[in-house]
């Protein structure tokens, strides 16, 4: 399956102001980071498991280490950072709840990707075959994908409740299309993926979250 254009790299990247202090967690080859440095001038580090993406990001000439995200982040310091970035990459983690106090703890803002398991495109496959489906967002098989926590917007937003989470922003995309805001409830079944900007009460108001995405 062809590899999709990463939507969320582009809300991203218009989400961050110039010159802010950004930590990418699961930073893949780095792109995101490498552009905000080259274009933003932001001050950023970076976090990878794999020793291949990790190569690659340096090439990129991020500032990555190695490192399996649910060890947790002892090494930062609270509100290190401006953002804390977790893109697409909190389905995957054997602990995806303290990873998000993690990056609540060490940043003013997280910024968090993910796809939305009750899409209709989704629920719909597996319905109608019978078998897990794969998407263009879930470009795996059952046998060898890394998502291992599945949930829903929903889901999301309740842990947000209990948690005393604000949510500053939110934002959806399906079929390929741009991110645009959230549209309640219709993106709980609309919304292939999904991306908020979230922060604890307290923290003060995010430099930029009126992106046209």
């Amino acid at each position: 399956m062809k590899k999709r254009k990463r939507l969320d790299h582009q809300l991203i990247f218009k989400l961050i102001k110039p010159g802010s202090r950004v930590l990418d967690l699961g930073c893949g080859k780095g792109e995101l980071l490498a552009r905000l440095a080259a274009e933003k001038k932001i001050s950023g580090q970076a976090v990878e498991r794999n020793p291949a993406r990790v190569a690659d990001a340096i090439r990129a000439g991020v500032a990555v280490y190695q490192k399996d995200l649910d060890c947790g982040l002892p090494e930062f310091k609270k509100d290190s950072f401006d953002y804390a970035i977790l893109e697409m990459t909190l389905q995957q983690l054997e602990r995806p709840l303290a990873a998000l106090e993690e990056t609540l703890r060490v940043s003013r803002f997280t910024i968090v990707s993910f796809p939305n398991f009750n899409y209709r495109g989704v629920v719909g496959k597996l319905v109608e075959t019978g078998r897990m489906p794969v998407t263009p967002a879930l470009p795996y098989s059952w046998h060898n994908t890394p998502n291992i926590h599945l949930f829903t917007l929903y889901d999301f937003l309740d842990w947000a409740e209990q948690r005393g989470v604000t949510v500053v922003a939110g934002y959806a995309s399906a079929a390929g299309s741009p991110f645009r805001p959230l549209n309640l409830p219709l993106d709980s079944s609309e919304a292939e993926e999904l991306l908020f900007v979230i922060t604890l009460p307290g923290s003060g108001q995010p430099q930029s979250t009126g992106a046209d995405a």
